[in-house]
């Protein structure tokens, strides 16, 4: 009588197969240890128990991503790419930056290859000429890619709950579209959703949500005077420039706030 393999069975099947593929593809001495698509996500689990194959796919979707393929089919991981998507997962749970912006990171050379270092994160700014600080903007004000995902998209990436999205729109977190009778979420909004799922689990809800919504208002409101003059302006140089200083004073006020919620935070557990 014969007997179903396990999941863990049927993963060691997978990798020695791929590994059988893999056989002579790469100069002897040289070949790293492969890690099937299953296997990565048991490496990770600890730090990110969301991982899931279905996310790791879809970041290859989004070509953060590019495992080796064998002939088979197989994905095989090196360890610089589970260092890559550790990087990736990290920039997306501690700095709630959505996929075009963690895009861009990586090809200006952040978490690279999984080299030293890689999973370190870039110092907030650079000591340039004359000792000043040249801030490299952590997001990106300019257009996204226009990209749209539905609501049902939206909880399955997320694992957020339908009722915590209705109270983002309530208190107007989030606004998404309509279009067929489907709300529609842009990447930005899809990305506020996850952070918000994950402060969830903490118990934050909707409401609490206000006081963030009420401080990014108040910041983009302040950054948006101190240089409203260059962004109206019908010079496209100027106004690039202008754009260029808005993400630059982004990167310093995200930075000014993160210290002072880190002093207040050391504050609590003396």
């Amino acid at each position: 009588m014969s007997t179903q393999a396990t999941p863990a069975e049927v993963e060691q099947i997978e990798l020695e197969l791929a590994e059988q593929e893999h056989v002579g593809q790469t100069e002897p001495g040289k070949r790293q240890k492969s890690l099937t698509i299953g296997a990565v996500c048991k490496a990770l689990a600890q730090e990110f128990p969301d991982i899931s194959i279905s996310k790791i796919r879809y970041l290859e979707d989004q070509k953060l991503l590019t495992p080796r393929r064998t002939p088979g089919g197989y994905r095989l991981y090196t360890q610089g790419d589970v260092a890559r998507l550790r990087t990736i997962l990290r920039m997306q749970r501690d700095e709630f930056l959505p996929l075009r912006v963690i895009r861009q990171e990586l090809a200006a050379g952040r978490g690279g290859a999984g080299g030293e270092g890689t999973d370190m994160p870039p110092a907030p700014g650079r000591v340039g000429r004359e000792s000043a600080r040249g801030w490299r903007p952590s997001v990106s004000v300019r257009e996204s890619t226009g990209a749209l995902y539905s609501i049902d998209d939206v909880l399955e990436e997320t694992k957020a709950e339908a009722k915590l999205v209705r109270e983002l729109e309530e208190f107007g977190v989030v606004k998404g579209e309509m279009r067929g009778g489907v709300r529609y979420f842009d990447e930005t909004e899809r990305e506020i959703i996850a952070a918000v799922a994950e402060l969830a689990r903490y118990g934050v809800g909707g409401r609490n949500l206000r006081v963030f919504r009420s401080s990014a208002d108040r910041e983009a409101n302040l950054l948006q005077q101190i240089l409203a003059p260059a962004l109206r302006s019908r010079n496209p140089e100027r106004r690039k420039e202008a754009v260029d200083a808005l993400e630059n004073l982004a990167a310093v006020a995200t930075h000014l706030k993160h210290l002072l919620l880190i002093r207040d935070l050391r504050k609590i557990v003396r």
